[in-house]
């Protein structure tokens, strides 16, 4: 195949992929649930708590294993909040994945997120949802199935 016949297929296979992309859900069309998410993942997010009127800053460093069928489990877990570090071993928790890929995850006794998870489950945006008081977004990626 000539070169300008080569363009023209990879110019097509693009445009192709634009259409496929232009329907309108947000993603490469598989339909996302709870097994989107499978893995052990890494999360890092960075932020702030409001107490009293007063910011905060907040980070967290954690693994999130993400067991496929809405339940999880935080092996490993450092959070700093205005310096005062904690550490957490084995956290459970649960979470949702609804077909647009938008969710919510929650820690037993913890915190809660609004998350949108990438259609191959490869990343989970998340942003802490307790009302009032935390600025706190990050990412978290997959490491291993």
């Amino acid at each position: 195949m000539n070169e300008h016949k080569r363009t023209m297929v990879a110019a097509f296979a693009f445009a192709a992929c634009g259409i496929a992309h232009a329907n309108g859900d947000g993603h490469d069309g598989r339909p996302c649930s709870e097994a989107t998410l499978n893995g052990l993942y890494v999360f890092s997010a960075t932020g702030y708590n409001v107490v009293g009127g007063a910011s905060q800053p907040k980070a967290i460093n954690e693994q999130i294993r993400f067991n496929g069928d809405g339940t999880l489990v935080s092996p490993v877990a450092t959070v700093s909040i205005n310096g005062n570090v904690s550490r957490s071993t084995g956290t459970p928790g649960s979470y949702t994945v609804a077909s647009n890929c938008a969710g919510s995850l929650s820690f037993t006794g913890g915190p809660t997120f609004d998350v949108i998870a990438d259609p191959r489950g490869g990343v989970v945006f998340m942003i802490q949802t307790a009302p009032g008081t935390p600025v706190l977004q990050g990412t978290a990626e997959r490491v291993s199935r």
